[in-house]
């Protein structure tokens, strides 16, 4: 394929995009859409974990267009969100996700310091969720999961370590930097797998066992899980400059994209044995695709082409064959996610982070780097 050529799909692409959100957002407004059900997207209570999404894309789009209306709408899902940021009982592991694309992003673009205020607010928070003797995070609430730490959270590390470039104090960043250790022990096999979830006991550190999770299986490969490894531990590099991070992204790309299906989209779980209208997750690629143009940019010259055309293959696929650009009858962009296959949640619909990831990516191929995480 040529640059022309690449170039020509690219700005198709982008142009239905935008065109795309800027008609959807009428009607989705401020709320918090999560899943597409019947062509339309859902709205969730104000403390669900993928809230960040849709101001993200937003937000995404109003640093490419000026449109006024779209800060307005990410603006006012901002302000939504500050109900579970004072609530404190509703807030979880995924504050990363919910405030830096809401809370981050509008203060790198606008300045507002309110904003600066919120995210740093919601970066003590997940601060306040690190078990000092088992160096993790804690995941979810429930009683019963206080040693549990999960491979999402490595998402959410670079709010914390925003937190501390933005305050100059470290704090923030030696708590991540110790959550980012213990995954790479924990977490990543030897093949660049990973588990979903670890538990520990709370009280000492010491690991008990692994969990399948949103997976197959406690030792299967989640691809979702893979996606935010790649793109989580890269982050990490790219704040730290710690090249185990970079060497762990690259064992955990290989992977993924060794065990890739020919149409860029892999089942739930690369591991899970095949059948009859299989689950896919074009979410998974989605993020994948965005984590492999960013390491793409911290390796090597020699070794950045397989990176970054391993990333443009993924997002010029998932536009090519699940996107949703000609059905009027269909609010997202890329269709066939799957939020929780055990537990037969959402399954081969469109979900909200997969429209979001692939805008993300498709703007990197357009070389707008910048980024909210």
């Amino acid at each position: 394929m040529t640059e022309q050529t690449s170039k020509v799909w690219m700005e198709e692409a982008w142009q239905r995009v935008a065109a795309k959100v800027g008609r959807t957002s009428v009607r989705i407004g401020d709320s918090f859409p999560y899943v597409s059900i019947d062509g339309r997207y859902n709205a969730e209570p104000c403390d669900w974990w993928t809230n960040g999404f849709w101001p993200g894309l937003l937000w995404l789009l109003y640093r490419e267009t000026g449109e006024a209306r779209l800060q307005a709408l990410a603006e006012s899902c901002e302000a939504k969100l500050d109900e579970p940021l004072q609530g404190y009982e509703q807030l979880h592991h995924d504050v990363g996700f919910m405030w830096s694309l809401s809370a981050v992003a509008n203060y790198k673009l606008t300045g507002n310091t309110l904003s600066k205020r919120r995210a740093l607010t919601a970066a003590s928070h997940l601060m306040g969720r690190y078990n000092a003797r088992g160096h993790f995070l804690r995941a979810w609430n429930g009683g019963d999961q206080q040693g549990w730490a999960i491979i999402d959270c490595m998402m959410n590390l670079p709010l914390l370590y925003w937190a501390s470039e933005t305050t100059q104090d470290p704090r923030f960043r030696h708590v991540a930097v110790e959550h980012a250790n213990m995954a790479l022990k924990e977490f990543v096999r030897e093949d660049g797998s990973v588990y979903h979830i670890v538990c520990f006991d709370p009280e000492t550190g010491e690991r008990h066992e692994a969990r399948g999770g949103q997976g197959y299986a406690a030792d299967s490969a989640w691809s979702r899980g893979t996606a935010w490894a790649i793109y989580g531990f890269t982050l990490s590099c790219k704040y730290t400059g710690d090249l185990q991070y970079l060497q762990a992204a690259k064992k955990i790309a290989h992977y993924f994209l060794a065990n890739l299906a020919e149409d860029c989209v892999p089942n739930w779980d690369f591991r899970a044995p095949l059948e009859e209208n299989m689950a896919k997750d074009s979410t998974a690629s989605a993020c994948a695709a965005s984590g492999l143009l960013e390491l793409s940019r911290l390796v090597p010259a020699a070794e950045a082409k397989l990176y970054a055309s391993a990333g443009a293959k993924i997002v010029q696929t998932l536009y090519e064959r699940y996107g949703a650009w000609d059905c009027d009858d269909e609010e997202a962009l890329i269709v066939m996610g799957t939020a929780n296959r055990p537990r037969q949640t959402y399954v081969n619909v469109p979900i909200i982070y997969g429209d979001y990831f692939f805008t993300e990516a498709l703007l990197k191929l357009r070389e707008r780097t910048e980024l909210f995480w």
